[in-house]
Order: structure tokens, then C-alpha cells, then sequence
């Protein structure tokens, strides 16, 4: 079983069994909801997640559909009935130990950002250069 939640804590969910699939998305719609480079989803079958607490609804597309938590902002669900059926997305960022379910592709990359390509090759630092 993993858990997770928005940042505030007003909504926690619960999900049991093996994802479909894991992935990071580069879409134009996912990186402007996220206000990131990419996004993390981990697809599962809609019986296997308990959410608790009130999701706000968001029609980001003609049939996609966005949920998060109206306290917070926090992004934490997609659903889209016609690629998708019985199915939900959830960010993967959002699971308590997001390292339980690790991407296995990037998906959508014909909309990534142009400097994604390079972005790996970036110095890294462990906090903040200087620290």
C-alpha cells in the first residue's frame, strides 16, 4: 500500500497494488498546470486509489480533467475517459515515498522544453551553490 497527499494535508489518498505504468510527461498542459519541466505520473485502475478530502475538478482540455486540492493548489490527479478509462494519473511527487513507483519512460517529449535535452549535464549541488 502507498500513501500520499497535498501539501497541506487536506487530502490524502491511499493506493493498493501495482501501477500500469509510471512516466514523466513533458505536454505543454501538464508542465503549465505544474508550472515545471515535466511531471511525474503514475497510472493506476480507479479502484485501487482512496482519496479523503475534497478535490477540485479542472476541465484542462477537451477531455483530459486535472484534480487538486483547492487549500493548497496542490496537483495530485488527471483522468481523461477517452485515453484512459477507469483509470486515474496521480503525480507521482505527491506519494509519500515517491521513489516506489519510478518512471519507466518520458512521454509526450515532442512538446519538452528545448533545454531538457542538456538539463542532466547541469553542475549539481547537494542544496545551494555555495553551501
Amino acid at each position: 500500500m502507498a500513501t500520499g497527499g497535498c501539501h497541506c494535508g487536506a487530502i490524502r489518498y491511499d493506493v493498493d497494488g501495482e501501477p500500469v505504468h509510471s512516466a514523466l510527461c513533458h505536454c505543454s498542459d501538464c508542465r503549465k498546470s505544474a508550472g515545471a519541466p515535466m511531471v511525474g505520473w503514475t497510472l493506476f485502475r480507479e479502484d485501487q486509489v482512496k482519496i479523503e478530502g475534497q478535490v477540485v475538478r479542472y476541465r484542462s482540455s477537451e477531455q483530459g480533467v486535472r484534480h487538486f486540492c483547492a487549500v493548497c493548489g496542490t496537483g495530485l490527479f488527471y483522468s481523461n475517459a477517452t485515453i484512459f478509462p477507469d483509470m486515474i494519473d496521480i503525480q507521482t511527487a505527491t506519494l509519500d515515498d515517491p521513489s516506489l513507483f519510478p518512471p519507466s519512460a518520458h512521454i509526450q517529449c515532442a512538446e519538452a522544453a528545448m533545454w531538457m535535452d542538456s538539463a542532466h549535464e547541469l553542475p549539481k549541488f547537494e542544496r545551494f551553490p555555495g553551501e
